[in-house]
């Protein structure tokens, strides 16, 4: 397999999660703004929709969508802590916070990317992203590891890499103590250190 990645962007939890398995798989960079490859390719012949991440396949096909990519990565290879099996409540947890970290946590980031946006409007952005951290401090507050319980799935994955995006946004996590303990316990994982060692983030 081949993921096609931007480092520190959302594909950076696929990228955790192929390590996490530990089968031989490729990667290939993508610039973003121009959406060229870094074999000079054109990514939109992969991804006609642009984005990163993109998981082309051992036949040739091309999956895309993080949370997707990341259940199809754990499932294809039997990893049921990292996505337990389907119909269990514990895979509908997964899933449910794979959703609130996409369409909750992500979005709530993006104002802070976007170069057009005004002061007043990324200000407006981080009072959604303390609510955010809030609830998931109240979640961790129970002594739990990770977000759904004891083990490491692929939704911890995704909330590590956009709940990383804090520092570089110069968003502080020292009013959630439990949620920046959790990030660091994440953060020390093999795959997240070989990840970022790969994408030159550290």
């Amino acid at each position: 397999m081949k993921l096609f990645y931007a480092p520190g962007a959302c594909s950076m939890a696929s990228h955790i999660v192929l390590h996490e398995i530990g089968k031989p798989f490729e990667i290939e960079k993508v610039s973003t703004k121009t959406k060229v490859m870094e074999s000079g390719g054109d990514f939109f012949a992969i991804n006609p929709k642009g984005a990163v991440p993109a998981l082309q396949l051992n036949g040739g096909e091309v999956l895309t969508e993080g949370p997707a990519i990341l259940q199809y990565v754990a499932d294809s290879n039997g990893a049921t802590d990292l996505a337990p099996p389907a119909g269990t409540l514990a895979r509908a947890r997964v899933q449910e916070m794979l959703s609130f970290v996409g369409s909750e946590l992500h979005k709530s980031f993006s104002p802070l990317f976007h170069p057009g946006k005004t002061d007043a409007e990324k200000d407006a952005a981080r009072e959604v992203l303390q609510k955010k951290f809030a609830w998931l401090e109240s979640l961790l507050a129970d002594g739990r590891d990770y977000l759904t319980g004891p083990n490491f799935t692929v939704a911890d994955a995704y909330a590590f890499v956009v709940t990383s995006w804090t520092k570089p946004m110069s968003v502080s996590l020292d009013a959630w103590p439990k949620l920046k303990d959790y990030v660091a316990r994440v953060a020390a994982r093999p795959s997240v250190q070989a990840t970022m060692k790969a994408e030159g983030l550290i």
